[in-house]
């Protein structure tokens, strides 16, 4: 059995605040640590450590609290406490909302899951009820879970709402019970949905034996993938639009949701994949109605469903997956973080194309801004520095990071590893003291910095970096007396400014000190005498001479590219 572990830091704010997920955290120590922390900084009233552990095999969390800590800073009344109903619920009809529905998902979520059944079959099957019943603990420990969670925000007893809570369950599965028992519930068969649902629409709780019926005629599938395909052919008896197709399809579509809301279900439509990456991968292409080649046959009906703009809940189900999915610590490709982020980016890429409806922008950005913090971690960046052997191929993969993240405080945090590495006297030697060509260096310190440049670092610390580069630039260039080696060859000074140029294009100057030396020397050539006669024929040599104005404007365009202006580069131009 496969699982991973990691730890949910919640805490409270006031006296009669809820609980909030403050962050996350793969080590046990460290998530204590940061919830005693914000109990000491004033920052909670109160603070819980939650471990959650994923079980690949099922697809589910087993949650266990491991550590709690609280006080209230505002005493009020019990009086004048606005007091919340201890139930939920009041009446065993309260039990099929889909408020209700979802809580029970919730709290038997791996039960239903190891049953393969939904919430909808478990509450209309006296057959599922029986055998829930008979588990004993579960079904209580459900119970107490609500219960206690009720009793947080009330003064009423836990006790007392168990009872209370055991009441309205009993209640509930006695009317299952007694209806199954005097056939209440009709039995459809394929093709014959419609037809029930028209004879039915009269009733007071049609909804309640349609779903009844509908649990029934599910009840022999042997897995989620048949499950689903049964499911899906009553649509076939809904293509009219009419006041009963619409009946019938808002039906499926609930319990279409329930079964792609399980993560266990999902597990078993998509089928096995190499790693989240890939999983995810096959979700997003099930969520934007694309076919994926060898998908199976429930998922590639339900891909024809939503490709068609149908079962909206359903499809807001899938989403909602995917956001929990790139929200979760687990790695998309635990084997390489470049590989990673290239997964990371090409769901980016095409979840975009589903934002709206049931996609919101906002929360698609909550989710990546998540997932970034999760590579900037020390734990990742340092495993994702290990392979590279010199320090500029550190900056590049560090870089790579940057432009495979958003968030302002993830980009913030990538930077702090930046400085260190740049600043450090193993970069510097690196690029001063190395036998690899000078010319070479300096193109490679541009580079980095252009990257830098139209990175989204903060403002400060891009220039800072950008600064940083440059100065090993200028340094290096000094030492190997680069640009005064071009001044000393015996050529003219049109030679002289086209070589810097076509320095300035390929890209071997950083932006700074350097750059405005090479441009100081660019311009002191064009204003010797005689320089732009002596461009023009240079220029213009050979059979096809070009018009002197053409051979003008493309020097300005070569001094506009090398950061001179236009005005600047005519008022510096000697005849």
């Amino acid at each position: 059995m496969s699982q991973q572990v990691h730890y949910e830091i919640f805490r409270r704010l006031g006296a009669k605040g809820g609980w909030t997920l403050h962050d996350v955290s793969s080590k046990r120590d460290s998530a204590i640590e940061m919830a005693q922390q914000l109990m000491a900084d004033e920052k909670a009233t109160g603070v819980k450590v939650v471990k959650e552990t994923y079980n690949e095999d099922t697809g589910d969390y087993l949650t266990l609290k491991i550590f709690e800590e609280g006080h209230n800073q505002v005493k009020v009344d019990v009086a004048a406490e606005d007091v919340p109903h201890a139930l939920p619920c009041f009446k065993p009809d309260d039990l099929y909302s889909y408020h209700a529905r979802s809580t029970i998902a919730r709290l038997l979520g791996e039960y239903l899951a190891r049953q393969r059944l939904t919430v909808t079959e478990l509450i209309h099957r006296a057959d599922a009820l029986e055998k829930l019943e008979a588990t004993g603990t579960v079904y209580q420990h459900a119970i107490q879970k609500i219960a206690v969670a009720q009793a947080a925000s009330t003064t009423i007893p836990v006790q007392q709402i168990v009872k209370s809570m055991n009441d309205l369950a009993t209640k509930a599965m006695q009317r299952v019970y007694r209806d199954e028992k005097r056939d209440y519930f009709p039995k459809a068969q394929p093709g014959k949905f419609a037809a029930l649902a028209k004879k039915i629409n009269a009733e007071p709780d049609k909804a309640y034996l349609l779903n009844g019926a509908i649990a029934r005629y599910l009840a022999p599938a042997k897995g989620w993938d048949e499950k689903m395909l049964l499911l899906l052919d009553i649509l076939k008896e809904a293509q009219d639009g009419s006041e009963t197709a619409d009946v019938l399809l808002n039906a499926v579509d609930s319990i279409g949701a329930e079964i792609l809301n399980g993560s266990a279900a999902l597990h078993e439509l998509i089928g096995k994949s190499e790693n989240l990456g890939a999983a995810l991968f096959t979700l997003v292409d099930l969520f934007l109605g694309q076919k994926t080649e060898g998908a199976r046959s429930g998922v590639a009906a339900v891909t024809d469903q939503f490709a068609k703009d149908r079962l909206p809940e359903a499809r807001t189900a899938v989403a909602n997956r995917i956001l929990a999915e790139l929200k979760s610590v687990k790695r998309l490709c635990p084997a390489s973080l470049v590989d990673e982020l290239k997964t990371l980016r090409a769901i980016a890429n095409k979840l975009v194309l589903g934002q709206g409806k049931y996609l919101s922008h906002e929360d698609l950005i909550a989710a990546f801004t998540l997932r970034s913090r999760r590579v900037v971690t020390h734990e990742a960046i340092g495993e994702h520095l290990q392979e590279a052997q010199t320090p500029d191929a550190k900056i590049e993969r560090l870089l790579l990071v940057e432009e495979n993240i958003i968030g302002a405080e993830n980009k913030r945090q990538l930077a702090s590893f930046i400085t260190p590495i740049i600043t450090s006297s193993v970069f510097e030697q690196h690029f001063l003291f190395a036998k690899t060509p000078v010319l070479a260096r300096l193109q490679k310190l541009a580079e980095l910095q252009a990257r830098v440049r139209r990175s989204g670092f903060q403002d400060l610390q891009r220039a800072e970096i950008c600064d940083a580069l440059d100065k090993i630039a200028t340094e290096a260039e000094s030492r190997a007396k680069f640009l005064e080696s071009i001044e000393t060859k015996p050529v003219g000074n049109v030679e002289k400014a086209i070589t810097i140029l076509r320095l300035f294009t390929g890209g071997a100057f950083t932006e700074g000190r350097l750059s405005a030396k090479a441009r100081a020397l660019i311009l002191s050539h064009l204003g010797r005498p005689g320089f732009m006669t002596g461009y023009v024929a240079f220029n213009t040599k050979g059979p096809e001479r070009p018009n002197a104005d053409v051979v003008m404007a493309e020097l300005i365009g070569s001094l506009e590219k090398a950061g001179i202006t236009a005005e600047t580069g005519l008022k510096s131009i000697a005849a």
